[in-house]
């Protein structure tokens, strides 16, 4: 596997590796800024209308200024692209935010970073596109850990108690995340990263909005605390996390990359077992990391020529 391009030198290395350690770090604050907020008292939704919302509003300057002339020349079909591709990133947060409710971090972080194994399906079933074996041997243990997850019972301490739901959840946020890659990677190649990011993030705020309206789910009443819990959110994991795994994309195989971020459920795990105190069974445990290995297999097999 090849995990650097060989422009990349020395000093480049280092700080490309320390913005994907920062990105990595950023990913694994979510669920835990996620948790304090649902603490406060926000509901799931408002949580991630919130996060989409500011995210898109702090993006627009820089995209109007910068790529007015890319976004005009975008078709039709290129908008209709986004917005369903912001459609099922809308479904991804609200699917995998509300599934913090119910089960630990861990579980519900470990389940939606099974994004990988879903493309590789998509991309069989829909495009035609060959699954190696080493895909499906990745397929075939990460199945397995969910399945020991979801035969054990309820697990963590302090956690929800309805961890089938939970991770149910958030495997249909998984599954969610997996098509918003394969509809928008036509859409991406023809837009830079700031255009692009802001473009869907405004299609999926619009949704997350609507869906807030829809279902009477208040908009004010919270604590400061929540409010700005849901600010961090769209700072580190959404723009600090996304834009440092992209950049390192430049530099670093797709692979390396997408192999990196499956630290996200260990760190997650890590400071949820020091913020609340949140224990998984041994069970969990064993079949959070054949999860965690599955989806590593499968990524480094997409990754290889």
């Amino acid at each position: 596997m090849s995990q650097v391009t060989a422009v990349a030198p020395n000093q480049t290395l280092a700080r490309v590796l320390t913005f994907l350690t920062i990105g990595v770090l950023a990913a694994s604050m979510s669920s835990i800024l996620i948790r304090f907020a649902q603490n406060d008292g926000l509901p799931s939704i408002f949580i991630a209308a919130g996060r989409l919302t500011v995210a898109a509003l702090l993006l627009t300057p820089a995209a109007l200024s910068r790529y007015r002339a890319d976004l005009t020349r975008l078709s039709k079909r290129d908008l209709l692209m986004a917005g369903a591709s912001g459609f099922m990133l809308a479904i991804h947060f609200a699917t995998w935010i509300s599934s913090l409710e119910y089960t630990s971090v861990l579980i519900s972080v470990v389940f939606v970073t099974t994004g990988p194994l879903w493309v590789a399906l998509l991309e069989f079933t829909f495009l035609r596109v060959r699954i190696r074996q080493i895909v499906i041997a990745g397929l075939v243990i990460a199945v397995s850990g969910g399945i020991l997850i979801g035969v054990t019972g309820s697990g963590a301490s302090t956690a929800g108690q309805q961890p089938v739901l939970g991770g149910a959840l958030a495997l249909c946020g998984a599954m969610a995340f997996a098509v918003y890659l394969v509809i928008g990677r036509r859409l991406r190649a023809k837009l830079n990263l700031v255009p692009y990011i802001w473009l869907v993030y405004s299609f999926t705020a619009a949704f997350l909005v609507a869906l807030v309206i829809a279902t009477a789910t208040p908009i004010t009443g919270y604590p400061a605390s929540g409010n700005f819990w849901v600010l961090m959110l769209a700072l580190l994991p959404q723009l600090v996390g996304h834009t440092s795994f992209n950049y390192a994309l430049r530099y670093l195989s797709a692979t390396f990359v997408s192999i990196a971020s499956q630290l996200e459920p260990i760190g997650s795990a890590i400071v949820a077992f020091i913020v609340f105190q949140e224990i998984p069974t041994e069970w969990q445990l064993l079949g959070s990391i054949a999860i965690l290995i599955g989806v590593g297999l499968a990524s480094y097999g997409q990754g290889k020529e």
